[in-house]
């Protein structure tokens, strides 16, 4: 499989990991729901990531979930694997893995005990060292890691490593900090891919995103707008988010936004089971009438400006 590069873009949707009722990786599911993926307009898929329950899997699930979507993948798009870990021997040996298994690259976020943007930098730069080469991403997700990298450090972090190839922006509000990475004339150019389940997309679009890494139970909705926003047709993207932001907008609440999520994929046909390993963020018959109230909305909404049925 190709290496993970600068000129990344599109849609790298931001997996969930597949468990059956005990606990276990679905490894029959996951096989079905990478296809249901590329059917719906993916570009890379980003596997282990805050979303994906990683922090519940075991280094050697890790490595053979990734091996088993690698493998079912079969080169058609890239795969990025997280391997964020409080220590760097644990990161090392994740990521070393995964690459020989056949990964494109690893996503890597800060410690959250960093404060000062010199702290930032030195961690990315023993980042940089334990990787030893392999392409990465910066994570850059406040609102989780409670770690804020200033415009000016990520350019710093970029220059001083080539192997940092790409940002995956989760700032919030964060659209000044595209525009200001995007203004940098001296900075290497990266790509960057935009998180919150896309509900700044268009917006992000417009000051420079390359696309989205994140992930919402309706993957269409972005590979619909990146593309409207590449061809230029503003309205047709913003006509077309407008249509799925209110179930984006449920789907990104902390705490049962994962359920809800696997729900939605799990009603999709696109896993067996909207299982998540323990600790587990349940909803309950209010919140599953809430999202069937979205979804008959959202099919309505797609009917009155023509794009295609939901499937």
């Amino acid at each position: 499989m190709a290496l993970l590069d600068e000129s990344a873009a599109g849609v790298y949707i931001i997996s969930v990991t597949p468990f059956t009722e005990a606990g276990e990786i679905d490894f029959a599911s996951t096989d079905g729901m990478v296809e249901f993926y590329l059917a719906r307009g993916a570009t890379g898929l980003t596997i282990l990531g805050m979303m994906g329950e990683a922090p519940k899997l075991s280094v050697a699930e890790s490595v053979a979930f990734a091996r088993h979507v690698v493998q079912r993948v079969a080169g058609r798009v890239p795969v990025v694997v997280g391997v964020s870990s409080p220590g760097f021997a644990a990161m090392r040996e994740l990521a070393r893995a995964v690459m020989d298994a056949g990964a494109s690259g690893v996503m890597v976020a800060p410690s959250g005990a960093l404060r000062t943007d010199d702290a930032v930098f030195r961690y990315f730069a023993q980042v940089a060292e334990t990787l030893g080469g392999i392409p990465w991403v910066l994570q850059d997700f406040p609102q989780s890691t409670n770690v804020f990298i200033s415009p000016g450090v990520i350019s710093r972090v970029v220059d001083a490593d080539p192997s940092c190839v790409m940002l995956k922006h989760e700032d919030w509000p964060g659209l000044p900090k595209i525009s200001a990475l995007r203004d940098m004339k001296d900075m290497r150019r990266i790509s960057i891919l935009v998180g919150n389940g896309g509900v700044f997309l268009p917006e992000e679009m417009r000051r420079g995103a390359d696309g989205a890494m994140t992930g919402f139970a309706f993957p269409e909705m972005m590979a619909g707008v990146v593309a409207a926003c590449n061809a230029g047709d503003d309205q047709r993207a913003s006509d077309l988010f407008d249509a799925y932001l209110p179930l984006a907008r449920y789907e990104q609440q902390p705490g049962p936004g994962l359920a809800v999520r696997k729900y939605i994929l799990h009603k999709r046909g696109a896993i067996a089971s909207p299982a998540q390993r323990r600790p587990v963020g349940a909803i309950g018959p209010r919140e599953i009438a809430e999202v069937e109230f979205l979804l008959a909305r959202q099919a309505r909404r797609l009917a009155e400006i023509g794009a295609p049925p939901i499937g």
